[in-house]
């Protein structure tokens, strides 16, 4: 990366300043070039965040402005309601479409940094994810997957649902999840534990998701996982449910809601 080497020559240069025109002993010019190279890579890194935020806040206004015409539509239908479910959910799905598309062009100017700023290809990637999954367009879901990064709870779900509809072993889903939630705060395993557990009861494991859910109280007093581990300790599957968790559990597309919900709103940083 372009700022890599622009701290290296700094750091170069404050070494050769040191060393061969103050004439400095190489330890201390040693450690001046280091400083050179970390003030360096520091200065170039704060500047490339704000504008990286500035052009992440143009996805997040384009977002936010979509999602407030849905809410403004659901408000006008409940004093109008549409012809039927089904005709309101096509409609719903084809606006948010057209801001999904205005974000993913949006989204794109962030390659104009991929020479400058490590990881921006995965950012890149993983912003996409995101998007694209709003609208279910699996196909490109799938292709971005292999470079986004799961670095919080709601990824990670996401990934593991999408293997799961994939038809992925459930050994490779495990593999997600205890990665994910490992680096949990306390709470932050909800729906991580609650895709688990469903998927494994999905399969017949039903003494895998009651181990899931035992595991996953020690870090979470969430209402929904009780619910369903008591549920499963009682020999009642056929009433296990996550629709507790509502718009979270929804999004991940695993199951039909039962009720009417509203989208899942995702934070962009």
């Amino acid at each position: 990366m372009i700022t890599i080497i622009l701290a290296l020559i700094a750091g170069s240069g404050a070494f050769a300043g040191a060393f061969y025109g103050l004439e400095w002993g190489r330890g201390w010019s040693i450690a001046v070039g280091f400083a050179g190279f970390a003030l360096t890579q520091v200065a170039l890194g704060m500047f490339f965040q704000r504008r990286i935020k500035a052009d992440m806040a143009g996805v997040q206004g384009i977002l936010e402005a979509g999602q407030n015409k849905i809410k403004e539509k659901y408000r006008r239908w409940q004093t109008r309601p549409p012809s039927s479910m089904k005709s309101a959910q096509k409609e719903i799905m084809d606006d948010t479409k057209v801001f999904v598309r205005e974000a993913l062009k949006q989204t794109d100017v962030l390659a104009k940094y991929r020479f400058w700023v490590p990881f921006i290809t995965r950012q890149i990637a993983t912003a996409k994810f995101q998007l694209n999954w709003m609208v279910k367009d699996f196909k490109a879901v799938d292709k971005l997957m292999p470079d986004v990064m799961v670095i919080e709870p709601t990824m990670a779900a996401m990934k593991m649902a999408r293997l799961y509809m994939l038809g992925a072993d459930m050994a490779e889903i495990g593999k997600v999840y205890r990665k994910a939630v490992r680096k949990t705060a306390y709470n932050g395993n909800v729906l991580l534990a609650a895709a688990m557990s469903w998927m494994q009861v999905a399969k017949g494991d039903v003494d895998g998701a009651f181990k899931t859910l035992t595991e996953a109280l020690k870090k979470s007093d969430d209402a929904t996982l009780k619910r369903n581990h008591e549920l499963l300790m009682n020999n009642r599957v056929a009433h296990f449910n996550n629709s507790g968790l509502g718009d979270k559990w929804y999004s991940l597309y695993l199951e039909e809601p039962r009720v009417r919900t509203q989208r899942q709103h995702i934070q962009y940083r």
